[in-house]
């Protein structure tokens, strides 16, 4: 995004790729492996090299590499960034993109949809994942069909503002993959939101 005077650093944490990934949409059967396994392979080390001067009896634990994971959110978390090696994800709080319990497009929305639309084009991605997610409030099948809704406004969005060649996909989650607590009104609120993520393919 363009100005940064409203956010703040919320958290930049490294996580070994070797670990599980933390709970979220799964995987595609047409996709290649997810971060993990698109990551850069793991240098080759000498364990024998005397430059490693290893006390005796020491031996090297099986190289790792890491992924360097940096999350930027707005102030009150209307919005919120999370950058990795491989991909860029947005989170955008359903209260600024909709009116409650409805898949219409707010009037700020298209301006905060038309930003993250530049930083794809910057970085030069060809697919895109819109993923829509409700809280646990009503039925899952409402939430199901209300997330899919938002997910979808949100798509026709970007897809006016990106190359005609760009690959969508586009799911609705309900109240699956919270990502803050459903028994408080703040972690709800949190819940109810549309991601917007593609790959790292280009520089940035």
């Amino acid at each position: 995004m363009t100005t940064t005077t409203n956010r703040r650093l919320a958290a930049i944490v490294l996580t070994c790729v070797a670990l599980a990934p933390l709970a979220g949409p799964p995987a595609y059967a047409d996709d290649a492996p997810g971060p993990a396994g698109t990551s850069s392979p793991a240098p080759v080390i000498d364990p024998n090299s005397p430059g490693l001067m290893l006390p005796d009896g020491a031996t090297l634990a099986p190289a790792k590499v890491l992924d360097i994971k940096q999350i930027v959110e707005e102030e009150g978390g209307q919005e919120r960034r999370q950058d990795t090696n491989v991909d860029v994800t947005f989170a955008l709080q359903a209260e600024v993109l909709f009116p409650k319990n409805s898949a219409k497009l707010s009037p700020d929305a298209t301006a905060r949809i038309a930003a993250i639309a530049a930083e794809i084009k910057k970085m030069g991605s060809g697919r895109v994942r819109v993923f829509g997610f409700t809280d646990n409030l009503g039925t899952y099948e409402h939430g199901l069909k209300l997330s899919k809704e938002r997910a979808v406004a949100v798509q026709q969005v970007l897809a006016r503002a990106l190359d005609p060649g760009t690959a969508f996909d586009i799911r609705g989650y309900s109240e699956d993959y919270p990502i803050a607590d459903n028994r408080t009104e703040e972690g709800r609120k949190k819940n109810r939101r549309v991601e917007i993520s593609f790959p790292r393919t280009s520089g940035g």
